[in-house]
């Protein structure tokens, strides 16, 4: 079995999770599965058990960390819908300050800017000028 077969990274950590399982369920049982079948042909039916139950406590992990990982994504994706809601709010507020405010007082306000948020401004001078005012509301 190779991990081409596999399309996504959480089926080859779950086979590379079904490898690193039966290598240590092997070492506790004091040596290679396959050897252990060799060996001990007379419990056979032994080593079959062994397997299946290595088999079903692979398929609980999977099945935990597929389900944690999907509760993740739904947590992620709602804190992405969040977060560019409030940033396309705070965008258009931003947009009506600029729009409501005299040029003397965008200069003024332009002149308390610490310098960090001026620099990237002066390195690209085609950056638009909402950007540099993305970093919270004047409100």
């Amino acid at each position: 079995m190779s991990t081409g077969m596999y399309q996504s990274p959480m089926e080859v950590a779950v086979y590379q999770l079904h490898n690193f399982s039966i290598s240590f369920f092997s070492s506790l049982l004091g040596g290679d599965v396959v050897s252990v079948k060799l060996d001990n042909s007379a419990s056979g039916a032994s080593v079959v058990a062994i397997d299946n139950k290595i088999e079903q406590a692979m398929d609980l992990v999977k099945n935990h960390l597929m389900y944690a990982v999907r509760e993740e994504v739904e947590v992620l994706k709602e804190q992405i819908k969040e977060l560019l809601e409030k940033n396309s709010q705070l965008e258009r507020e931003n947009s009506l300050l600029k729009t409501l405010a005299s040029p003397e007082q965008l200069e003024k306000f332009q002149s308390r800017l610490p310098t960090e948020v001026l620099c990237p401004e002066e390195q690209s001078p085609g950056v638009a000028a909402p950007a540099q005012h993305s970093r919270g509301s004047a409100v």
